[in-house]
């Protein structure tokens, strides 16, 4: 998949998103979606990276549980072939729910 892709995928759940972080100020209104590559994990041997792995962080900020919002989420990546990692975090000084997903996809080379 190309970033481009990613990004297309994400706004494609249907809730305000942004690649790691909203403006300061610029916050929507609760939900909301956050996604960022944290770092890379890239298939390598003989000091050369063959494939280039990203992993994918994608944050669901929520008032309260919303079973049906994470559903359509976790719908969303497995129609796009994604295995995921799933915690959740209630953040108390912030007043919210946080549901991370964490998964990999092989970037594709043209880099986009």
């Amino acid at each position: 998949m190309t970033l481009q892709e990613i990004t297309m995928m994400v706004e494609s759940m249907g809730l305000p998103c942004a690649y790691r972080f909203f403006p300061e100020k610029k916050v929507p209104p609760l939900p909301f979606i956050v996604f960022y590559y944290p770092n890379n994990d890239d298939f390598s041997a003989d000091n050369i990276n063959y494939v280039p792995i990203l992993n994918l962080n994608v944050e669901l900020y929520t008032k309260s549980k919303d079973i049906e919002l994470e559903d359509s989420v976790e719908a969303v990546l497995t129609e796009n072939g994604f295995y995921f990692e799933k915690t959740e975090s209630y953040l108390p000084t912030e007043h919210m729910y946080e549901v991370l997903y964490e998964m990999q996809f092989i970037r594709s080379k043209d880099g986009k």
